[in-house]
């Protein structure tokens, strides 16, 4: 057991580590290529962000734990919205004036209705990825297009090009790029083993690991991004990262793990965790367009969130026993 959960550790460890040296190598080589801030922070953070999910959760499907893969997912989307959002709020109320964020939002919230639609019949056929897939190539040609056409005015744009390293050669940057995938794709399928060992010898399903130590493992680069967003004052940056991060999650993760192999999804799961995301969502909705006033998450708002997560988090832990 011990050596299961060093792997967990060190793969935890090593993959957000790597995850960050990948993001910064993709960011400052797309920089030099002429890409605009706006559209890296939106592709390129983005992805880079939810790479940890989308490596794990293809390696648990390779190896036959397609469970541990929809769990990550689903999973990292929750703590995403009530634990990363949930906290910042509290650290300092949310305010959104992006119109990029506004348009994501509708988008977030379709995408994940859509995706816990597919799960009605409790499975993920090769149908239902395929069309997740199509839909998230559609929202990258989309967001192309549209920061092609928008520039970098934009109230987002400005705390994005604040993210992305400057006046780095290409080759240094190519370098940093290729050493952390290398070393994301390595830590991903050592803690895919180590979840595994751990969830057989505790007799718990591959789906709660991925639910709690998965997700929250994976979801801390969306927190840390948060915290530095925040105490630079570009609160919209974290919003932006996490709706990003959750569209990646639901189309891009859950898609190339179905693809891998077909998800049977458990009955609990569906009117459980799915409907949490779902409610989750649609709070972040409201609180962020302003149905009645500009758009913000606030501190109760936030604090809601959070314990929201924590009850959610003890359930989960107390139904495993």
């Amino acid at each position: 057991m011990t050596l299961p959960i060093l792997a967990i550790i060190g793969g935890l460890i090593v993959l957000l580590w790597s995850a960050g040296k990948f993001v910064d190598g993709a960011a400052a080589t797309a920089r030099y290529l002429g890409m605009s801030p706006l559209l890296i922070g939106m592709i390129i953070i983005g992805f880079g962000t939810s790479a940890p999910e989308m490596i794990v959760s293809a390696f648990a499907a390779t190896q036959g734990n397609p469970g541990l893969a929809l769990g990550n997912a689903y999973g990292s989307n929750i703590a995403n919205i009530a634990l990363i959002l949930g906290l910042t709020a509290l650290l300092s109320p949310i305010a959104v004036k992006s119109e990029v964020l506004k348009k994501e939002l509708p988008l977030l919230l379709a995408v994940t209705l859509f995706s816990v639609y597919q799960l009605i019949d409790l499975r993920v056929s090769y149908d239902d990825a395929y069309a997740l897939l199509g839909i998230f190539a559609g929202l990258m040609v989309w967001s192309i297009v549209s920061g092609m056409r928008g520039g970098d005015d934009d109230a987002l744009a400005g705390d994005v090009a604040c993210e992305v390293p400057e006046h780095q050669p290409l080759k240094k940057s190519l370098i940093i790029l290729l050493t952390g995938l290398v070393l994301l794709i390595a830590s991903s399928r050592l803690l895919v083993w180590g979840a595994v060992e751990v969830a057989v010898a505790f007799g718990v399903s591959d789906v709660i690991i991925g639910l709690t130590i998965i997700a929250i493992g994976t979801s801390l680069p969306e927190l840390a991004a948060a915290i530095a967003a925040v105490r630079k004052g570009e609160h919209e940056l974290a919003l932006g990262n996490v709706i990003g991060s959750n569209l990646f999650n639901t189309l891009g993760v859950v898609g190339l793990a179905g693809v891998i192999a077909p998800m049977e999804v458990a009955p609990e799961f569906l009117y459980r965790d799915a409907l949490i995301m779902i409610g989750l969502t649609v709070a972040l909705f409201v609180s962020c367009i302003g149905l009645r006033g500009p758009g913000k998450i606030n501190r109760v708002e936030g604090g809601l969130f959070a314990v929201l997560y924590f009850v959610y988090m003890g359930y989960l832990i107390q139904s495993s026993f």
